[in-house]
């Protein structure tokens, strides 16, 4: 089979390896689609601190069940899934307290192990969810960052009265807006200083004044002439960089929350007092926590579509310059998929 091996930071090639036989308790996966996250191009980089090289990455896929491990249903073969990237060990008191995806011994499939950007994968029955009939398999291969939204609205909580503000129109930002939206239906404003993005984000569900180019508007000014007074209760930073933070506490509403999903190592300048005067509260969130069954099930009910955010479709022989354009081309593209063409 052929997989996508990054063997180092900056060098990575498409590379014939031995078919993976599943483990006990494991399914084998014929990929379909694996889409591109920007933690796949930190690793490409040499950015991201979890990954040991080489490593086949790839973290976001869907595909086919097409052979089992020992104590895994054989009547699991033929089912469509989508794999949730994480691996837990069920017995540290993260995982005691139902929050595995923080586990002590945390495994993320393409960052610790072998991920999806092969013809094959191989990953533990339990994390194989079963996609409906008639979703489409792109749409499904964006689950993973669908979930990630919806695992920081779980941790911040969404009130009817809330009104939110996210930073960044990239993949996590225009799916946060879906979920706000069309799952709570209430007010969400998105910055970002691409118009294309803010397109996209229209079509996720941003009314045409929730969208604000910080380009041409200054953020405080624009939510101030759209209504917003004394600052949105709630706000989720998707571009995790550290100045957002500290802009996101100066403009926040008291007793506002903000959902926090960087890895930037960078500290921020936050000073205590205001933390406390508004008495705020902040929620980091990683990964996903059991989100997918919540996910599939929004997609199943027609609340919410993840592939609107899918804009190519490539061919994964060419990873590189599917790379190139996920990393060098943000007003032109969002989620790029690779195509693994084994039809379906």
């Amino acid at each position: 089979m052929l997989s996508i091996v990054v063997e180092e930071p900056n060098s990575m090639a498409v590379c014939e390896r031995p078919m993976p036989e599943p483990a006990a308790g494991e399914v084998r996966v014929r990929v379909r689609y694996a889409g591109i996250c920007g933690s796949d191009l930190h690793i490409f980089r040499g950015h991201n601190p979890f990954v040991a090289y080489p490593r086949v990455i790839g973290h976001e896929f869907v595909g086919t069940i097409d052979a089992v491990g020992a104590g895994v249903d054989a009547s699991r073969i033929g089912q469509r899934v989508v794999a949730d990237p994480v691996i837990s060990c069920g017995q540290c008191h993260a995982c005691r307290i139902g929050r595995q995806n923080v586990c002590s011994r945390l495994q993320v499939i393409g960052v610790h192990r072998d991920g999806g950007f092969s013809e094959y994968a191989c990953v533990p029955a339990g994390n194989a969810y079963v996609i409906p009939d008639g979703m489409p398999e792109a749409s499904a291969s964006v689950i993973e960052p669908f979930a990630v939204a919806a695992n920081v609205t779980h941790r911040t909580g969404v009130l009817a009265q809330d009104v939110a503000l996210i930073y960044g129109a990239g993949p996590v930002g225009l799916n946060l807006m879906q979920v706000l939206k069309r799952v709570h239906g209430i007010r969400a404003f998105i910055t970002d200083h691409l118009d294309e993005r803010l397109a996209l984000a229209r079509q996720c569900g941003a009314g045409e004044d929730e969208v604000i180019n910080t380009a041409r508007e200054p953020l405080e000014q624009a939510l101030a002439a759209r209504g917003v007074e004394g600052g949105p209760t709630l706000i989720f930073d998707a571009v995790c960089h550290p100045a957002i933070l500290e802009e996101a506490v100066s403009i926040a509403a008291p007793a506002g929350r903000i959902g926090l999903l960087g890895f930037s190592p960078t500290p921020s300048a936050i000073p205590q007092q205001e933390l406390t005067r508004k008495e705020l509260t902040l929620y980091a969130s990683r990964l996903n926590c059991a989100m997918f069954p919540t996910v599939i099930d929004w997609i199943a009910k027609g609340l919410v579509n993840p592939g609107k955010i899918v804009t190519h479709h490539v061919d994964f022989r060419d990873v590189a310059g599917a790379f190139a354009l996920a990393e060098g081309n943000p007003g032109k593209c969002c989620k790029v998929l690779l195509d693994f063409g084994h039809g379906g």
